[in-house]
């Protein structure tokens, strides 16, 4: 079947979903399937859209069908010396560039570079009316839309099903080199926010049982630069490309402790102000994105934790294990709410597409 064929058919599933008043759920490689709320409505699987329409290296812009597998599009950009600079995790050998959009999870990289919806310069995708929408183009000058493309980031396939993305990518680093460093984590905080503020190639850091990691990325005079000024202790490439990789992918020691299991406590992603004091709760924690990111394992009850974050300017999320059914997501406000409930009705009037995923009742 062509792809021309197969979006004729999905335009028609539906149409047929929504005047019978049936849910689908849209899914890739199922990867992700652990985060948001659960499930629900007849699968609606979308690997047999792949495979990369367009790609220039020249122009750092690659057009590609939702269902390819990440790991393709990765290898193709590699070829080249060019990658997604906000590292997706993939969670798994199925994932898809379509998953990737619709989770929105960037990697150590994010800080430095921005996350998914920064990278997406448009999208073609069919509404819960069954119509064919393009938003955006493939030129970042092409600015029409480009709003539109980048709400489909985070979304969990709730206002649309992604036939292709077209996103701008980036060369890899000329230079990186890993540091590791002794400290607590007030001080390590404290040492991230005045690192921030200057010019140090800094691509990625984590804090987590005493220990501060940079990452340094760039030209080599800049990178061998920072590290004379930074001091430290210098991590072995080979050791620090396995530190970066397991971070994304949480299988590291502190997220091995939190895979999907009824027997773990909850994990938790809180997101911050840099600035931001520690947080004063029992569990692991582990610290990311300079202090933006910070990840809680901890059994405390939901609004314990979401109230002491809430109090340090953040939000948080049940990331993997607890109770799905309930608030996965921070809970929003009423102006917030009432937009969500706006885009939903806009793109997905019938309530066709992953219901529930998000919100109760969206």
């Amino acid at each position: 079947m062509s792809v021309d064929d197969l979006i004729r058919q999905w335009s028609e599933r539906v149409r047929e979903a929504a005047a019978c008043g049936q849910a689908l759920c849209l899914r890739g490689g199922g990867t992700k399937r652990f985060y948001g709320r659960p499930e629900r409505g007849e699968r609606l699987d979308t690997r047999a859209c792949r495979g990369i329409i367009n790609y220039e290296p020249s122009e750092l812009v690659v057009t590609v069908r939702a269902g390819t597998p990440l790991v393709e599009l990765e290898a193709a950009l590699a070829a080249q010396g060019q990658m997604l600079a906000f590292e997706p995790p993939h969670f798994g050998p199925g994932a898809t560039i379509g998953g990737c959009v619709a989770a929105g999870l960037a990697g150590p990289r994010r800080a430095a570079v921005g996350g998914v919806r920064d990278f997406i310069l448009g999208v073609r995708m069919i509404d819960g009316r069954g119509e064919v929408l393009r938003f955006g183009g493939e030129v970042m000058k092409n600015v029409a839309g480009y709003d539109v493309s980048r709400v489909l980031a985070g979304s969990l396939g709730t206002l649309g099903l992604i036939v292709d993305v077209s996103l701008k990518v980036l060369p890899k680093p000329v230079a990186e080199a890993s540091l590791r460093f002794e400290m607590g984590e007030a001080a390590a905080l404290h040492q991230l926010n005045v690192w921030g503020g200057q010019p140090l190639p800094i691509s990625a850091s984590v804090w987590c049982d005493g220990i501060l990691e940079l990452r340094l990325s760039g030209a080599a005079a800049a990178v061998e630069a920072a590290i004379g000024r930074l001091g430290g202790e210098r991590i072995p490439d080979a050791v620090a490309e396995v530190r970066w990789r397991a971070l994304r992918e949480h299988t590291d020691t502190f997220f091995a402790g939190a895979q999907p299991s009824s027997s773990q406590p909850p994990l938790w992603r809180l997101s911050l102000p840099t600035d931001a004091l520690a947080i004063e709760l029992d569990g692991a924690q582990l610290v990311e994105w300079g202090g933006a990111q910070r990840w809680l394992r901890s059994g405390l009850l939901p609004d314990v934790i979401r109230a002491r974050v809430a109090a340090l300017g953040g939000h948080a999320t049940l990331f993997r294990n607890g109770v799905r059914e309930g608030a996965v997501f921070h809970p929003l406000t009423a102006p917030m709410l009432a937009l969500q409930r706006n885009l939903k009705n806009a793109f997905d009037p019938a309530g066709v597409f992953n219901p529930g995923r998000l919100y109760e009742g969206l």
